[in-house]
């Protein structure tokens, strides 16, 4: 080979990465790393020295992202993986370096009282949801979606779990209208708000994640701590805004809301049914977006089944993306026990490989769309 061509083809590779062998054009992907990236988990740790297991995940188990927060449930300490702008950028850039994989980094930056960067730690302040859809002003949402977007964007955070689009039909509801988390109770305005944040952040290279699927904006209880059943609040206008914002293409991935509908499934919280993801979500509502589960290890699931039933039945259902934020409890086991799950359950004939492929498919379409 010539010396030019050399020269040229390492140009290529410093320039354009994608010409690098990367999970977007290597073949042959083993099943280890298909498993890999469908987890999702919370770990300890404000830097990588202290992150203990997440470095072994990442290495050995091929883990596909991790998701940040300010606070420890378990252990009640406000030590978990934030303190500052500078060192959040760090331990995200560091993370990074470990996997020639794109990783998903994530968090739950809606603004108001559901923000994990708080302006008393250097972040800017983003005002709630309920706020925004009161005020109902597109400049006064767009100001803020953009003051998040670059936020997030200088931090190297690559995916939000938010915009909701939960309407407030009970604005007691401890977990939704109680924190001040929705637009509104009217669709059409959390559709025109939700849109501009999910195309701001977008812009910014951010993923957006629509929840939760198929509305939890009737409950009475907090899915935190319990089963919450909305068999008799919940009614089909909380699919409008799902159906509006798929149907414009916006929302690069929708979560699951463990809430128990028998008039959806009379067996199943919507996190583990296959008629309300499979069914409903993608069939009825034409979703072929990445399906994120809300967080495995809340009481709403831990309290009721098995990991193995969990994992077996998410999976099946039409999840893509397992999440286990490890802040209701702590198991820094969780990834190799749930990649052991999983690869028992195909084995075993109990999950297709062909679900698993196309799960891995649509993750790599997103990461994709985010480095690009």
């Amino acid at each position: 080979m010539s010396r030019l061509l050399l020269i040229i083809l390492f140009s290529l590779l410093i320039i354009n990465p994608s010409y690098s062998q990367s999970s977007f054009s290597k073949k042959n992907v083993s099943l280890d790393e298909k498993i890999g990236q469908m987890l999702l988990v919370g770990f300890r740790g404000t830097a990588l020295a202290d992150t203990n297991h997440i470095v072994r995940d990442i290495k050995k188990h091929h883990l596909g992202g991790v998701i940040l927060f300010d606070y420890d449930v378990p252990s009640k300490s406000s030590e978990r993986n934030i303190q500052s702008p500078e060192q959040l950028e760090t331990l995200v850039n560091d993370l990074k370096k470990l996997t020639d994989s794109p990783l998903i980094v994530s968090i739950d930056q809606e603004g108001g009282q559901v923000a994990r960067l708080k302006p008393a730690m250097g972040f800017p302040e983003i005002k709630s949801a309920e706020y925004l859809g009161r005020l109902d002003n597109v400049d006064s949402t767009s100001f803020y979606a953009r003051k998040m977007g670059k936020s997030l964007e200088a931090l190297d955070i690559n995916m939000n779990f938010a915009p909701i689009v939960d309407l407030n039909t009970n604005p007691d509801n401890p977990v939704i209208g109680g924190l001040e988390r929705s637009f509104s109770a009217d669709p059409q305005t959390v559709v025109q708000h939700a849109s501009i944040y999910i195309k701001t952040l977008n812009k910014y290279g951010i993923s957006s994640v629509l929840k939760h699927f198929p509305g939890h904006g009737s409950s009475k209880n907090d899915s935190h701590l319990g089963v919450v059943d909305v068999t008799d609040t919940w009614s089909k206008k909380e699919l409008t805004p799902y159906r509006k914002l798929i149907n414009k293409g916006l929302g690069d991935a929708i979560m699951t809301a463990h809430i128990f509908n028998r008039n959806i499934d009379p067996n199943y919280p919507a996190t583990l049914s296959k008629p309300t993801i499979t069914g409903l979500l993608r069939n009825k509502l034409n979703f072929n977006g990445v399906v994120v589960s809300d967080d495995l290890m809340m009481g709403a699931i831990r309290n009721e089944y098995g990991l193995r039933t969990t994992i077996s039945n998410a999976i099946n259902a039409g999840v893509d993306i397992l999440v286990f934020a490890n802040n209701s409890i702590y198991d820094p086991e969780i990834v190799p026990k749930a990649h052991k799950i999983i690869k028992e359950l195909i084995e075993e004939g109990k999950i297709s490989r062909q679900q698993i492929d196309e799960s891995y498919a649509r993750i790599m379409k997103l990461k994709k769309k985010i480095e690009s």
